[in-house]
């Protein structure tokens, strides 16, 4: 666990994240099948990383945990979001990749995630619209593999990331 300290109106707010290597693909999936299992209606999820990084590798492995391993997964580069039925949520995959503005957020169901659980990759497109109460994951490619940055915004993912 690491610690990284903020400003927030004029106190000093510390945050604990987590940083987890991932030698492969099949580990970065695995992330995406453990985070999976700690998921509840309302869980915002919100993938940072460049092209390659494993957004999409993660996102695949989270869906087959919940859907099955011969669950198709595609990414939703094109289709901008992929909708997903799990018990007990509606499992929300959006790409924001090729957006235009972060207005166009609700063309795409944005505001009906509420009693589902989204996951977005490319979300600074998102602008003001992405939620303050989330679990960022950012993804970077180093020489071995790739390191997992997961950091926790508001209290309620504060105390869930030791279970991820």
């Amino acid at each position: 666990m690491n610690s990284w300290h903020r400003r927030d109106g004029g106190t000093i707010v510390t945050r604990m994240s987590r940083e987890i290597t991932l030698a492969s693909e099949t580990e970065t999936r695995a992330l995406g099948a453990k985070l999976a299992r700690s998921l509840k209606p309302g869980d915002v999820v919100a993938l940072y990383g460049g092209l390659g990084a494993g957004k999409t590798s993660l996102a695949r492995g989270l869906v087959q945990a919940l859907l099955g391993a011969e669950t198709e997964v595609p990414s939703p580069t094109y289709t901008l979001v992929q909708v997903y039925e799990t018990e007990p949520y509606l499992l929300w995959h959006f790409d924001l990749y090729r957006l235009e503005t972060p207005d166009n957020v609700f063309e795409l169901g944005w505001d009906e995630t509420q009693d589902g659980v989204a996951l977005i990759e490319w979300p600074d497109k998102a602008g003001a619209h992405l939620p303050a109460s989330r679990l960022d994951i950012v993804l970077e490619t180093d020489g071995n593999g790739r390191i997992a940055r997961l950091e926790p915004h508001g209290e309620y993912w504060q105390s869930k990331l030791n279970d991820i």
